[in-house]
């Protein structure tokens, strides 16, 4: 082992891969659905800029990989806005926004909304309210 090898750890994702069967119809929905910031599309694959992280859209490159997406958690401001815009374009949520956990130390209270993609991967919208 070489110095410095022992104190190394991944700490940042780069890039996160979601299976898309329909490449150009995946790309429309995260672009004019959703609003993803969108970066370029290549053959067969389209990219979106997540914060620091870039969405990969791309069908399974091996059978192996052809099932559903990990569940991506957008964070939002305000959940109620982002429910009404995204309802308002057409992203299908399998429910309203709910409580999912109280802080009381922080007296906050964490909100989740999820929804499907055109590709049928299930995805949530989160954010963080002042306690009621």
């Amino acid at each position: 082992m070489t110095a410095g090898q022992g104190d190394f750890a991944l700490s940042k994702v780069g890039q996160i891969a979601v299976n898309a069967k329909d490449v150009n119809r995946a790309v429309a929905f995260y672009r004019d659905a959703l609003k993803l910031p969108f970066l370029f599309q290549a053959p067969g694959l389209g990219f979106f800029q997540c914060g620091e992280t870039w969405l990969m859209l791309s069908p399974p490159s091996e059978p192996e990989f052809d099932h559903p997406s990990s569940i991506l958690y957008f964070d939002v401001p305000d959940i109620a806005v982002a429910y009404a815009a995204l309802t308002g374009r057409g992203v299908a949520f399998r429910d309203e926004p709910h409580l999912i956990h109280r802080d009381p130390a922080q007296s906050r209270e964490l909100w989740m909304a999820f929804f499907q993609d055109t590709e049928g991967n299930t995805h949530a919208i989160r954010a963080w309210k002042a306690a009621s």
